[in-house]
């Protein structure tokens, strides 16, 4: 099969993983109280819950990561580069650099989201929902039937 927009990568980043016995995982998930996001790193053996940074990097990647982070360490360098390029792009003249997606959110969000707020979601991302409920206010779900239906 053809697939134009795909490319063919063979993986070259691997490390080795420790597989646990069902009982290790019992206990440590008990250990979480439940919750999946206090297991450490080396506890998980496939991690189909996050996406953070959780795949291999091809090996053009890795090299780009690499020369990036050389350079970073030349900061505040490219932290001026990247001042100029926001406000030449946006017309921002402030802005707060962050790791991810979610830690952008967590900062919006506490200036955003007050206790007693009604913020509705076509199906919160689970730590959307927390940044919300953290702040007292009420996530609402206005997800339809018809978007458990895959073939709709």
């Amino acid at each position: 099969m053809n697939h134009p927009f795909c490319r063919i990568l063979q993986i070259k980043s691997i490390e080795p993983l420790y597989k646990s016995t069902p009982e290790q995982r019992i206990k440590w998930i008990k250990e979480a109280k439940y919750n999946l996001f206090n297991l450490k790193s080396e506890q998980v053996f496939i991690d189909l819950l996050t996406d953070s940074g959780t795949g291999a990097m091809s090996q053009e990647t890795v090299g780009c990561h690499y020369d990036r982070v050389m350079r970073a360490m030349q900061a505040p360098v490219s932290y001026y580069r990247l001042k100029e390029s926001i406000e030449e792009i946006f017309g921002f003249p402030y802005f707060l650099p962050t790791h991810q997606g979610r830690a952008a959110e967590n900062v919006l969000f506490s200036a955003l989201i007050k206790e007693g707020d009604i913020v509705p979601g076509n199906a919160h991302f689970d730590t959307t929902k927390g940044h919300i409920e953290f702040r007292k206010a009420i996530a609402v779900d206005c997800t339809i039937v018809e978007s458990a239906d895959t073939s709709l």
